[in-house]
């Protein structure tokens, strides 16, 4: 005899780890499964858009705050400094897009 072990000790050391064996390919045949492996995917999908719009949130919500601070003054009132020079380029700018448009059509 081995290590000094009955027949009935490895007997059992031999059914305990078979016991431990059949487990973990139960774990693994869970683990592969086509709906658990699907599952993990989409959790890791959801979480990678939430990261994203997460970061497209912060970012929008630093351009906007950007903005407001140029166009607006710490008190809430619109500086007309800086809004009738833009609001008068976005006007030119529509109008030769509309003749340009005007003349393609032609």
């Amino acid at each position: 005899m081995s290590e000094g072990r009955t027949p009935a000790q490895i007997e059992a050391d031999i059914n305990r780890r078979r016991q431990e064996l059949a487990a973990t390919l139960d774990e693994i045949a869970v683990r592969v499964h086509p709906r658990t492996v699907a599952a993990d995917v989409r959790v890791k999908v959801a979480d990678a858009v939430d990261r994203t719009a997460g970061r497209a949130y912060v970012a929008a919500n630093r351009v906007v705050s950007d903005v407001r601070g140029r166009v607006v003054t710490e008190d809430g009132e619109p500086r007309m400094d800086r809004i009738v020079p833009v609001a008068v380029a976005l006007v030119v700018v529509v109008g030769l897009a509309g003749i340009a448009m005007n003349r393609r059509r032609r």
